[in-house]
């Protein structure tokens, strides 16, 4: 039956996404907004697929939606690229370069005003991040990324990179935490969808001005210190199911 419902899914997926693409085409000649628009669209129609697994979503905390931020958010799975665009409305996205060029998707990705980071450039990299902060910080838009650079399983260890730091030091925004344990029902590469639900947390934020030693430490504490319950919790509330 999973694999049935993960069937009806992806093809109902794909085929509704690939409709966004031609829908992008003209969206690309109007203004941000517009792309933007598309953005919350595309993760409100995902939420409303994903029933057919069976995968609900659980949302706690405060989004901040009423003042710019800074979301430093972890990274289990495609869930929350797609569902958060709709829970947030569509803040600026960090994603790596090789997505820009994808046909149509990449100049949309641009259009919505991301921060697309070269991850073989080194320093630069960083620097061009800090420009690119900067000039969104100014637009008034909040920002989103994930802090330790990649897609990591339940339950794996990874660092959590300096990107974030560059970007909470550059724009004197603060930064949201955010916990989630979306890999359990949207495994990272994996076709197969689980039911479940994904409970996704909204921390308290670290205010600008600490050292990059603290802010580190202070991200990596609130936000690992959350996953071990979520993690934990996920897999007693499959026990019992």
């Amino acid at each position: 039956m999973v694999y049935l419902k993960s069937l009806v899914f992806n093809s109902l997926f794909y085929v509704g996404t690939g409709a966004l693409v031609i829908v992008m085409g003209p969206v690309l000649l109007l203004p941000s907004r517009c792309a933007r628009g598309v953005a919350r669209f595309w993760g409100y129609m995902t939420y409303l697929l994903l029933a057919i697994i069976g995968i609900k979503q659980s949302v706690s905390g405060n989004r901040q939606l009423d003042r710019q931020v800074l979301y430093a958010v972890k990274h289990q799975s495609a869930w929350e690229t797609i569902i958060l665009s709709w829970l947030l409305s569509a803040p600026a996205f960090v994603l790596k370069k090789e997505l820009l060029r994808l046909p149509i998707i990449g100049w949309f990705f641009l259009k919505t005003g991301c921060i697309p980071v070269d991850r073989s450039a080194g320093m630069k990299a960083l620097r061009d991040m800090r420009v690119a902060g900067k000039e969104l910080a100014k637009k008034g838009r909040s920002m989103l990324i994930f802090p330790q650079g990649t897609r990591v399983a339940p339950g794996v260890n990874h660092p959590y990179e300096i990107g974030v730091f560059a970007l909470y030091e550059a724009t004197g925004l603060p930064v949201v935490p955010v916990a989630l344990n979306s890999g359990h029902v949207w495994p990272r590469n994996s076709w197969m969808k689980y039911p479940g639900l994904v409970k996704v947390e909204f921390l308290e934020p670290i205010n600008p001005g600490l050292d990059r030693k603290n802010f580190m430490s202070t991200l990596k504490q609130r936000i690992e210190g959350r996953m071990a319950i979520l993690d934990d919790g996920f897999a007693d509330n499959q026990k019992r199911a």
